[in-house]
């Protein structure tokens, strides 16, 4: 699972503000109960020192034998130490470890990586973060899930040149992106064509499977087609080097992540740079074999006439349509 970079970042940082709330709250207490009992201060300080002897002989020039007895002495004191420091520490109510420094992950140590991998825990931020990222964009509500999705509001009366009533299609138009949603990335269908007037629910359906997909893990951008093309003519064009560099990391993350959702494909200006930005994305996800979902409101002959061949023989040969149609709903509002 690719994450982009600001969303990665992001999490690091939680993981580090984790870590240094558990800090602060043992040091906290840490300073309570050596006011309380002041031996203990002193108790733990000779711990310390019990240590730091034996860092000294085994680094000293005169080997010193595991079992011989100046090492015998040493953790005979310790040993002493810390019986005395369960005791202070159960007359305070506390048990003998409620000063040791407890990462919330176990596996990681809270370091957001075990064994060359990301740790769950990085994982959940990640997802976290990403999720308030699309909430941002996309404005997501909870009305935007599937299971409060409503049929209702779509005309169940036969519509002109269609097979199905809009609502009719609206169900299996559903049954799709649900499956594809929470089967991802096992569905048959890997890329997605919602094709359609405004007002129809593409948009809504996006959000559907955006939250569904980032809520289980994995990687997800959604943006506009317009966004898209700015950000790879910023990399191409920009002499300045941060913005070239931010404009580097965003493209990247539309060809990288698990799923690309891009929104109106169609509403931006018609030029070889776009032309070609959007075979590159498109054929570079399908050679990634990565998923990708591209929502506008050209028909297919709209699409045929609108850009390249190359373009078109890989979206009309490669990625199942899914049609909407009906009457504008944010009209009958």
């Amino acid at each position: 699972m690719a994450y982009e970079p600001t969303v990665m970042r992001r999490a690091l940082a939680s993981l580090e503000r984790r870590r240094d709330s558990l800090e602060r709250r043992r040091y906290q207490l840490e300073r309570e109960l050596y006011a309380k009992e002041p031996r203990l201060r002193e108790v733990d300080a000779a711990l310390r020192g019990t240590m730091a002897d034996l860092a000294l002989l085994a680094t000293g020039k005169k080997p010193v034998a595991p079992d011989g007895p100046e090492i015998d002495a040493i953790r005979a004191r310790n040993e002493d130490l810390q019986r005395e420091r369960t005791a202070l520490l159960a007359g305070l109510g506390y048990g003998p470890d409620a000063l040791d420094e407890v990462p919330a992950c176990p596996r990681c140590g809270d370091r957001g990586w075990v064994d060359g991998g990301m740790c769950a825990c990085l994982k959940e931020l990640c997802a976290q973060e990403q999720m308030n990222a699309l909430t941002a964009l996309l404005n997501l509500t909870e009305e935007q899930d599937f299971d409060r999705l409503r049929l209702d509001v779509y005309s169940d009366r036969p519509w002109q040149g269609r097979n199905r009533s809009p609502r009719e299609n609206m169900s299996r138009v559903v049954q799709v992106c649900e499956g594809y949603a929470r089967q991802f990335p096992r569905y048959p269908l890997k890329n997605l064509l919602l094709s359609g007037g405004t007002g129809l629910g593409k948009t809504f359906l996006s959000g559907c499977i955006a939250r569904e997909v980032a809520s289980r893990g994995y990687s997800v951008v959604y943006d506009t087609a317009i966004n898209l093309f700015a950000a790879f003519e910023t990399r191409r064009f920009t002499r300045d080097a941060g913005e070239e560099r931010q404009a580097r990391d965003v493209t990247r993350r539309y060809l990288g992540c698990d799923l690309l959702i891009l929104d109106d494909l169609g509403s931006e200006l018609t030029t070889p740079l776009s032309q070609s930005t959007l075979y590159e994305v498109v054929n570079s996800r399908l050679q990634g074999e990565r998923h990708t979902i591209i929502s506008t409101n050209l028909s297919q002959e709209d699409i045929a006439a609108r850009y390249t061949p190359q373009l078109v023989s890989r979206v009309g040969g490669l990625y199942q349509e899914l049609t909407f149609y009906g009457d504008d709903l944010r009209l009958q509002r």
